[in-house]
């Protein structure tokens, strides 16, 4: 099931309340317009109009039951049932019905919301699992400029998937091993997938699925246990990362040198003031030396091959270049995604 973004709604029993105050509205207005002409209208049993008989006309005259027993004969009366009773009955049969519609017009709204998603989306990012890891994850990419509309959450868990949908994220409720569940995530005009699932075995088989589906994606995975990062590799990401392994370096580091550790944490935190990321080189760092330009160049990715900042080939900057530097960030001027 695909879930898109969209207004929280109101609880079904507020919005029942609601019509029903709007539908004694409706009725007690009617009850005043033919008690104030009272002496307008027969009835049938005899005797003038009382405050009851009124309600009573006002009830079957806005229900269309219409029993005849108490009817309007002078001109006046007939004609405030024109131009007020008969208004009234309709805004009342609108309310009473206005439940169904509002339900079929819903359906209606949200296929039409989710064929016109389908029809647009592309090069897109896919979050398969919304844990901590799926989260962090998501929480970095649109602090680094990409839209929350380009993120699409792939979880078995309901809830997980409604914490998406809060967040502003498409929303797809499945397992994502399935084809069918990744189809619905547009997998295959997907740019990017980032695999956060909780057990590795699932991890590989998402990532050995995707890469059937689409075979041009770009792979992020995460596994718990180091062992596994090379057959999750050979299923076809492109990267992996050991979640325990790098816990356990960062634990490592802050104890033999908690200040290095401090930056680390700071370097893979977003928006704590440096973030450690990939962009290309502009024209204007072309043909300059690493340590010239503005950034800190850590590495320069040429082609397929990822130099040192120091290595001799990279003493000279080329265009088509692009530099993994640290990047002093500024909230309210956000890393545009080309730029990541």
């Amino acid at each position: 099931m695909l879930r898109l973004p969209h207004n929280v709604p109101r609880s079904p029993l507020r919005q029942v309340a609601q019509r029903l105050v709007y539908a004694l509205a409706c009725l007690f207005a009617t009850v005043a317009i033919v008690y104030a002409d009272r002496g307008g209208y027969h009835d049938n049993a005899g005797g003038p109009m009382s405050f009851l008989d009124c309600l009573y006309y006002a009830t079957v005259t806005l229900s269309t039951t219409g029993y005849g027993d108490i009817v309007p004969y002078s001109a006046g009366a007939r004609l405030t049932n024109v131009l007020l009773v008969t208004p009234l009955r309709v805004l009342f049969l609108i309310i009473l019905v206005g439940t169904t519609l509002e339900v079929l017009t819903e359906r209606t709204r949200e296929q039409y919301r989710q064929q016109r998603w389908r029809s647009s989306v592309r090069d897109h990012t896919v979050i398969v699992g919304y844990g901590t890891k799926g989260r962090s994850a998501a929480r970095t990419l649109t602090g680094h400029g990409v839209p929350a509309k380009n993120i699409v959450v792939v979880d078995p868990e309901p809830r997980a998937v409604d914490a998406a949908v809060a967040a502003g994220f498409a929303g797809v409720t499945g397992d994502g091993t399935r084809n069918g569940v990744l189809m619905r995530a547009e997998i295959q005009r997907a740019k990017e997938l980032i695999i956060a699932a909780q057990r590795d075995d699932t991890a590989v088989l998402v990532a050995l699925t995707a890469r059937q589906l689409n075979p041009r994606i770009t792979i992020v995975a995460s596994v718990r246990e180091e062992e596994n990062a090379p057959l999750l590799r050979q299923s076809g990401a492109n990267a992996v990362v050991t979640s325990s392994g790098a816990a356990g370096r960062l634990l490592g580091m802050s104890m033999l040198s908690p200040s290095a550790g401090e930056v680390m944490e700071e370097l893979i935190t977003y928006g704590s003031g440096l973030d450690l990321i990939e962009r290309p080189v502009t024209k204007a760092e072309a043909g300059r030396a690493p340590r010239e330009i503005g950034d800190l160049v850590v590495a320069v990715k040429r082609g397929h091959r990822l130099l040192d900042h120091d290595d001799s080939e990279a003493a000279e900057l080329q265009l088509t270049d692009r530099v993994i530097v640290i990047h002093r960030v500024d909230r309210r001027d956000p890393i545009p995604p080309g730029q990541r």
